[in-house]
């Protein structure tokens, strides 16, 4: 699932960052989505990391 969510994000970044003209609500849309799998991404990448520490006990 990270690899997953690794990808759309990153694809999610190239769009906000290419020098193309986008509407003003899809913009919004795509910033939305990007900050919300930026979320995502940090909460899965924490709960893995505290899992490993509870399997190695």
């Amino acid at each position: 699932m990270n690899k997953i969510i690794k990808k759309i994000s990153g694809a999610l970044q190239l769009v906000l960052m290419a020098p193309i003209k986008l509407p003003a609500k899809a913009l919004s849309i795509i910033k939305y989505l990007a900050l919300g799998l930026g979320i995502l991404e940090k909460v899965t990448e924490e709960e893995s990391d505290g899992s490993d520490e509870v399997n190695k006990l």
